[in-house]
Parts: C-alpha cells; sequence; structure tokens
C-alpha cells in the first residue's frame, strides 16, 4: 500500500495578516492549501501600538487545530512572521505585557540619542545591521527609559514567532534568522554580541540561546489550557527561518547557472538585495543602508529595507474607512489610467506612522512643488511608480557594492501579483522582472519543515521544488521608459 504524501504546516504572520498553509508533497512538488486566515490582531491604546497577543495566540491555535483535522499525520509546524518585535517574560515565563508594534513611535529618538559616530561603525562592525529606529536595539532601550520595572522583572525576551513557538512546544529559542535582525547578534559568529549588550546595559542573560535554521524543537506539547491540548499528536514544531523575509529568500526560484540576480521581496515592506556566503561590512554598506541578516545554510541576506506597498494598504484602508467600494483589479485599471505625477520618497519618515496615507502625500506633494493627485487612481499610480523608482535607485546601489551587474530581478512575496508594479520595476530598473511566488514565505517555510523532518528526497534543494510548483510570469523592461531617467 502506498504511503500517504509528508505534509507540513506553515504559520505565516505577516504585519496586517496571517494565515495557515497545509503544504503537501507530492511528486517533486509542493501543494499548498490554506486552512485559515485572519487580521493580525492589533490594540491602539492612545499614541502606544500593541499587537494582541493573546488574540494572535487563538488565532494560531486555530491555523494548527485546522492544520490537524485537515491532515491528522501532519509530521511538522512551523512559524515565521516579521522581525525586531519582541515579547518579555518573567521568571514564570508569562508576558509581562503585549509586545509593541515596530510603528509605535516611542523610538523615534532613541536611535539618535544613543549613536555617537564610534559606537555606530562599533554597531555595524559587530551586527552588519542597518540603523532603523525600529531596531530591536532601540526598543529595548527605549523600554529603559519607559517602563525600567517591566525590564527589571523581565527574565526573557523572544521574537514574535520564537515566542509562539515556545507557547507550542515549551522551548525557549531564537532562531538565528530572526535573531540577526535584532541589532544585538554578533554576524561573524551567530551569538549574541554579549559585549556590545553589556556596554548599552542590556543584561545577555535575558536572552535565550540561539539555534540554526532547521533545527527541531521537540513534539507540539501546549500549555494545559490550550485548546490544543487534549489533542493527541506526534507533530514536531520546527524552527525553520522564523523570520518571514528568510524563508522568501530560501524560497526564491533563482536557477544556480543563471544569470547574477538579486531579490525584492515585496509585501508591506520591500526588501532588495542579494544572497551571500560572507557579510559586507565596508563603510560604504554602512553609509548606503544596507544590512547583513542571516539565512538558510549560512547564507547571508545582503538587503536594504525599503517601505515597500504600506503607503498604498494605509490607503486602501483610508478610503475604506471612508465607504469606497474597490478591488485590486479596479485599483489597477483606475491606476494604469491615471496620468503620472512623478514619484515622492517613501522613506519620508511622515509615511512611517498609521493614519491618513492620502492627506500625508498631498502634504508632501505641495511641499515640494508637484502635482497633487485628484482621484483614486492617480494616488495608486503615484504610490506604484514611486516604489518602482525607488527599487532602481536602491538596485543601482546594490550592484556597486557587490560589484555584480545583477542582470535579473526576482520579485517575490505579495506585491508579485502587482502587475503595474512588475511592469514598471522593469521599466525603470531596465531589468527582467521575474515574478513569483506571491507566497514566497509559506513556500520556504514548509520546504525548510520538510527538509529538516527529512521528507524531501534525495537532498533535493529547495529551489528546484519551488521553480516545480510554482507559475512565474516574467516582465520585460520597456525599450523607453520616464521612470529610467
Amino acid at each position: 500500500m502506498e504511503s500517504a504524501p509528508p505534509q507540513f504546516l506553515a504559520v505565516d504572520l505577516g504585519a496586517s495578516s496571517g494565515r495557515a498553509l497545509l503544504g503537501t508533497l507530492r511528486d517533486g512538488r509542493v501543494e499548498v492549501e490554506a486552512v485559515h486566515r485572519f487580521e493580525t490582531p492589533m490594540i491602539e491604546d492612545g499614541d502606544r501600538l500593541y499587537w494582541d497577543l493573546e488574540a494572535l495566540e487563538a488565532e494560531v491555535e486555530t491555523g494548527v487545530r485546522k492544520g490537524l483535522d485537515a491532515a491528522p499525520a501532519l509530521r511538522s509546524v512551523s512559524v515565521d512572521s516579521w522581525a525586531v518585535d519582541t515579547v518579555p517574560l518573567d521568571e514564570d515565563g508569562q508576558p509581562l505585557r503585549n509586545p509593541y508594534c515596530y510603528r509605535d513611535p516611542r523610538t523615534q529618538a532613541v536611535m539618535d540619542d544613543v549613536l555617537t559616530a564610534e559606537l555606530r561603525t562599533e554597531i555595524y562592525d559587530t551586527t552588519g545591521i542597518q540603523f532603523l529606529p525600529i531596531n530591536t536595539l532601540y526598543q529595548v532601550l527605549a523600554d529603559q527609559r519607559m517602563e525600567p520595572d517591566v525590564v527589571e522583572r523581565t527574565a526573557l525576551r523572544l521574537p514574535i514567532a520564537d515566542y509562539l513557538h515556545y507557547r507550542l512546544c515549551g522551548e525557549a529559542v531564537a532562531e538565528r534568522s530572526m535573531a540577526s535582525t535584532t541589532q544585538l547578534l554578533d554576524v561573524r559568529t551567530g551569538d549574541w554580541a554579549t559585549d556590545l549588550m553589556e556596554h548599552l546595559g542590556i543584561d545577555p542573560d535575558t536572552w535565550p540561546r540561539v539555534v540554526p535554521p532547521a533545527t527541531r524543537l521537540g513534539p507540539l506539547a501546549p500549555p494545559a489550557n490550550s485548546p490544543l491540548a487534549p489533542r493527541s499528536s506526534t507533530v514536531e514544531v520546527v524552527a525553520g527561518c522564523t523570520h518571514d523575509t528568510a524563508c522568501a529568500v530560501a524560497a526564491t526560484p533563482a536557477a544556480p547557472d543563471g544569470p547574477p540576480w538579486a531579490y525584492i521581496s515585496c509585501g508591506t515592506w520591500s526588501l532588495l538585495g542579494v544572497e551571500r556566503t560572507a557579510p559586507l561590512l565596508t563603510d560604504a554598506a554602512r553609509e548606503a543602508g544596507f544590512t547583513n541578516e542571516l539565512g538558510l545554510d549560512g547564507t547571508v541576506r545582503f538587503l536594504k529595507n525599503l517601505t515597500g506597498l504600506w503607503v498604498l494598504q494605509e490607503c486602501e484602508r483610508a478610503w475604506a474607512a471612508e465607504g469606497q467600494q474597490f478591488d485590486y483589479d479596479t485599483l489597477q485599471r483606475e491606476a494604469r489610467a491615471a496620468e503620472p505625477h512623478g514619484t515622492i520618497d517613501l522613506d519620508d519618515p511622515r509615511f512611517l506612522e498609521r493614519g491618513e496615507m492620502p492627506r500625508k502625500i498631498e502634504a508632501y506633494c505641495r511641499e515640494h512643488g508637484q502635482p497633487v493627485p485628484e482621484t483614486r487612481g492617480a494616488f495608486v499610480r503615484l504610490v506604484l511608480e514611486s516604489l518602482a523608482a525607488d527599487h532602481r535607485d536602491k538596485l543601482a546601489v546594490l550592484a556597486d557594492l557587490v560589484d555584480a551587474p545583477l542582470e535579473v530581478i526576482h520579485l517575490v512575496g505579495g506585491g508579485a501579483r502587482n502587475e503595474l508594479l512588475c511592469q514598471w520595476t522593469a521599466d525603470a530598473t531596465g531589468r527582467r522582472v521575474v515574478a513569483g511566488p506571491a507566497e514566497a514565505t509559506a513556500l520556504g517555510n514548509l520546504l525548510i519543515q520538510a527538509r529538516a523532518m527529512d521528507g524531501l528526497p534525495d537532498d533535493t534543494p529547495i529551489r528546484d521544488v519551488v521553480r516545480a510548483s510554482t507559475t512565474l510570469r516574467t516582465y520585460d523592461p520597456a525599450a523607453t521608459s520616464p521612470l529610467r531617467d
């Protein structure tokens, strides 16, 4: 009797939505089925922004339960999430408060207050991470200023996905791809930069041990009060790559014998970079704001964090709150028909925070003496062309830093579904854009699990399975384009 194909469950958490996806390996391909989808729960309390941890944990438990119902012989589960935010735990392993959202404004002044030129050089040489006020380092320093009582009672800090693994199986660790984003990990050793921590007054003992990607943590063993507790299961919890971008890059469908390539993992953020075997810690890389994050199999994701589709998502939220009716196809059609309005700097600090995004765009245009968009389609076109132009500018810097032509761009993540963004990125950069998979993060999560659980036959490369499982779309650049000027 033929054995059942191996199945794995990916819980993929984004800043706006999450989902639990069941992956079935069959004939060298992975078939993906969504068993649960939800909005990522957030709490707005005055100026404070928190993730609703209890609600988030309940959604994850629901996703795991539905995965077990759909696949009784499920082999493993792994959670991935956004980076930088952490959960402070007390001596009993219980959360001291909800984790702050990285868009909470409390860290805005901390980074500039702390960093001298000498310390900036030391931090980058140690961690390889670009300087962003949302980084875990500055969140912890903000906690020291604003809530010293919580800091004093903190016995352990866990990143979001690693905390959820802890709740599922009882093992408290930080997976290396996630830990590398904190600006507290030594990029050369792959372990905590304890000297740096102590210099900044951060207790190294409040951070968990670091484990490499694809670490099997143990069987599913949730707390007694969890709805999953009565379920008997042999499901293993795997710390794959708990950072969502690391999963997406692992599933980028580049061929090993293809031309030099860059990736853009595009969703709320747009992460533009290359995969390397060693960090790039030059003064030029630091000054250009590029970061060195660790990935699968000892790789380094040398990349730049850009404001991705966040600005458009916030516009859509504002329009929906006004009662406007639209869908994806409508916005694409309206944007295609709109006249160009030039571009705006999406990295302007005003666009980082939530709320009133169309008004912020209008104010920016007035301040910079450029036409103010008057229709919804004009807003969409302005944002998408601005993002394509940002891709163009940062790709040019990246190519210089790594001294490579970077002939092809692999655009993965939700942005791969946006035909206008893909075409305008090709036009702006003058490079071929290969779009897909849109579910790169989930595919990476599933296939890293499969490899960890010996479910991939004959050491099959993950990217081979991705290419066999995905329909890719190619966008060639127009011969001429105003976006290339």
